[in-house]
């Protein structure tokens, strides 16, 4: 009997995987995600694809809310595609319907390149934004939002958590619980 299939991807963890979950809208028989991984990470290599490819069978569909959510970049989603359609398995997309071979794959293998531009696009306005933020903050003091730093704000005050460490000669673990800090913290503010 075959199964309808639900598959999710989130790049961090403070995202969430209903958005996804409520615009395929369907009872699904089982539901792989991935939370906290990079669209950059080829589909095989997530864990939740991988858990997906080895459950998934011939007979099955598995439903996606968007073209990207198959692979990295547009090779990655065609070698996805093309494996799945061999297992026998059909490939709905949210808005396109069920992809096949022949017209389905060359309309899949479009708009996976889109996806894939659109990626790199968003990497360059990134790096822009960051260049952006880094000028004017050089310039006046803060960047393009407001912030008087890039990244981060500081978890606490690094001139402290030093100067506290250097008096009572403390470790770093001491150090962190004090501050309530992670020893990556402390071993920021203290190098140097």
């Amino acid at each position: 009997m075959s199964q309808q299939i639900a598959y999710y991807r989130v790049s961090t963890s403070e995202q969430s995987i209903e958005s996804q979950r409520q615009l395929l809208g369907g009872q699904f028989d089982m539901e792989f995600s991935d939370i906290g991984v990079s669209g950059s990470v080829p589909a095989a290599d997530r864990p939740g694809f991988g858990e997906l490819l080895a459950y998934i069978r011939k007979g099955d569909v598995l439903h996606v809310s968007a073209v990207d959510r198959l692979g990295r970049d547009a090779l990655d989603v065609q070698a996805t595609v093309r494996s799945l359609t061999a297992k026998g398995v059909a490939i709905d997309v949210l808005g396109l319907g069920r992809i096949g071979t022949g017209a389905g794959e060359l309309i899949l293998a479009v708009l996976a390149q889109v996806a894939d531009m659109e990626r790199k696009r968003i990497v360059e306005r990134t790096t822009a934004g960051r260049a952006t933020a880094k000028r004017m903050l050089a310039e006046t003091g803060r960047t393009q939002h407001g912030k008087t730093s890039l990244g981060r704000p500081p978890v606490a005050d690094a001139d402290a958590v030093r100067q506290w460490r250097q008096v009572n000669k403390a470790s770093i673990t001491i150090t962190a619980e004090k501050f309530g800090i992670s020893t990556a913290s402390v071993k920021r503010y203290c190098s140097g």
